[in-house]
């Protein structure tokens, strides 16, 4: 295909209306109207290139593969690597990737490790999960401070510490234990274990500083779609499980979409419009509630310039304030706070969508979290509320409703400085997260 005006008017039209609805995180209908421009320009390269990446998100993989099959280039030899690669079609993976960077022009580390995993790991079975059907592990509150999503896993029959960190493509283990990639098995509640399981080595030293806790592995969401998890950090539980579960009761679905296979993203409104929408991140390595970027911040309702500055940040980049309303699927979050500051524009760079900022830990932990149909979807429940009415509590205190207090994280979007203070969501009043569950409070799991 020639140049964009070689198109016909209604092709440039669809695919303009795919780009848009692309960017904003809404998948299914960028899908259909990719869809509406390839039933016009068939052979459009442009066209074809954002329906591979539209399905890629989708975790469509067969599609996305179809949809680039002959098309020329590195970004379309990347974008049939990463499909492959979470395929798990790992020759085949390689040949692809490899081809990309042999492209002077494109530098991916992410690839570069990738493509000799893949090469190694010829004849295994990515994520094989055998022994018992579930496992449920206590999630310990190592920081008083903030809340870090730590779990108890054994990797290669090690007993160690990981951090669920969805802001993580792959497994990482520490450089420390390990000098390159390399294919480990995991194990969870030593009964339900992992085989072959692609890990990647960074240096963990100063996230085990900061938490206080040796940190020796970071469960990133390739792992997380296998494993169907459920995180509880209120209720201290890590669910997994070798099936999808059914929707829990009284859970709101959101559905999810995985920006080049990896970045974890759902849409979600921030002010008084619900219909005004847009991308966020999932990052519960991040222990901020919540880090818009300018334009989520005006979505809000606020001019970012005139919010206050965290007076604790050392480099005084960071400002806070409170979203009035936050929603994810049906569940509406009331003030709810954030910063402006983050970096974010080295997330968006590497994930080639303008993002309205990234949702963290220090608001996922007030809810339990399931991921179903392959990590496609996420349930939300406020479970802790339910076991209060169970238990015919009295209602919270004043100072149960306060967000726990954030700490920056080593590879996460937002730098260490403490919360700003406002209240928690009012639909959800837990007590802080690094206090322990009442006693005898009955469990609702979505298996149960």
């Amino acid at each position: 295909m020639g140049p964009e005006t070689a198109r016909p008017p209604a092709a440039e039209k669809w695919l303009a209306r795919a780009r848009q609805e692309f960017q904003s995180a809404d998948v299914d209908n960028a899908r259909d109207a990719v869809a509406k421009a390839l039933t016009i320009v068939p052979t459009d390269t442009e066209a074809r290139l954002l329906a591979g990446r539209i399905a890629l998100a989708r975790l469509d993989y067969a599609e996305a593969l179809r949809l680039l099959k002959g098309v020329a280039g590195s970004e379309a030899a990347g974008l049939r690597g990463r499909a492959l690669w979470y395929k798990g079609d790992l020759d085949a993976a390689a040949d692809e990737l490899e081809a990309m960077l042999d492209d002077p022009d494109v530098v991916d580390d992410w690839a570069k490790s990738i493509a000799k995993l893949a090469r190694r790991g010829a004849g295994r079975a990515p994520f094989t999960i055998s022994g018992a059907l579930l496992a449920a592990i206590e999630m310990p509150h190592v920081s008083p401070a903030a809340p870090f999503f730590v779990v108890e896993v054994e990797i290669d029959g090690e007993s160690a510490l990981a951090m669920v960190s969805t802001g993580t493509g792959e497994v990482v283990l520490d450089s420390s234990t390990r000098k390159e990639p390399s294919w480990v098995s995991l194990r969870f509640g030593k009964k339900l274990e992992v085989n072959d399981v692609p890990a990647l080595t960074q240096d963990l030293s100063g996230i085990s500083k900061q938490m206080g806790a040796p940190i020796k592995a970071l469960l990133g969401v390739n792992l997380l779609r296998h494993l169907n998890a459920t995180i509880d950090y209120s209720g201290r539980q890590f669910v997994v499980r070798s099936f999808s579960p059914p929707a829990p009761p009284d859970a709101t679905r959101v559905d999810l979409a995985f920006i080049k296979g990896g970045g974890m993203v759902l849409r979600s409104s921030v002010g008084p419009d619900k219909t005004l929408q847009g991308p966020m991140l999932i990052d519960t390595s991040m222990t901020f509630p919540i880090a818009l970027d300018k334009e989520g911040w005006k979505k809000a309702g606020f001019e970012a310039d005139g919010l206050k500055r965290v007076e604790q940040d050392p480099e005084q980049k960071l400002k806070q304030g409170v979203v009035p309303m936050l929603r994810l699927g049906a569940l509406e979050i009331p003030k709810v706070p954030g910063v402006y500051g983050a970096p974010l524009q080295a997330v968006e760079k590497q994930l080639q969508l303008d993002l309205d900022g990234v949702i963290g830990a220090g608001l996922l932990a007030y809810f339990r979290i399931t991921f179903g149909d392959g990590g496609r979807l996420m349930w939300i429940e406020d479970d802790v509320a339910m076991n209060k009415v169970l238990q015919g509590s009295e209602p919270a205190p004043a100072n149960e409703g306060q967000a726990p207090a954030p700490a920056g994280e080593t590879g996460s979007p937002a730098p260490q400085a403490p919360a700003p203070q406002a209240p928690a969501p009012q639909t959800a009043p837990p007590p802080p997260p690094a206090a322990a569950p009442p006693a005898g409070a009955p469990r609702r799991t979505p298996d149960r």
